[in-house]
């Protein structure tokens, strides 16, 4: 009997951490639409089943001190670093593998777009999708977990 709850225990730690993996939730390097140009660091954050990524590096060091002077919410002239640019998504009770009904902001020109996050590769890259009335008008970004 305490073989089998150990081993229930041991099984049920496995899966919640492969499910950890699978979340949005942690540290992401961004790469940008080429594929190939490292931009940032992003944290991903949940509370209450609810999404937010901050911007917590700057690759380009002549890009640290920069504000969202395009913005035209609440993160108009605030620094890119510290900048939440994923506000409100949440799972899809109907694909439990991808994320959305949120936005994110482009700090580049202050354009808001709706938002779509699935984990791949087991949680290893995340595809960002920001689009402009269904996903199928957007582009899509491969992120990669830092941590």
């Amino acid at each position: 009997m305490i073989k089998q709850l150990v081993t229930a225990a041991v099984i049920g730690l496995a899966a919640q951490a492969a499910l950890a993996q699978t979340s949005p939730v942690g540290l992401w390097k961004t790469i940008d639409d080429d594929g190939k140009t490292e931009k940032s660091l992003v944290r991903i954050s949940e509370s209450g089943g609810v999404l937010t990524g901050t911007i917590e590096k700057l690759f380009d060091a002549k890009s640290a001190d920069n504000r969202c002077d395009k913005c035209t919410d609440d993160r108009k002239d605030k620094p890119i670093v510290g900048l939440q640019i994923i506000r409100g998504i949440k799972q899809d009770p109907d694909d439990k593998a991808l994320w959305g009904g949120g936005e994110i902001v482009d700090p580049n020109n202050g354009k808001i777009y709706k938002a779509r996050l699935k984990p791949i590769e087991g949680g290893k890259k995340l595809e960002m999708r920001g689009y402009v009335g269904t996903p199928m008008f957007g582009r899509t970004q491969t992120w990669v977990r830092v941590e």
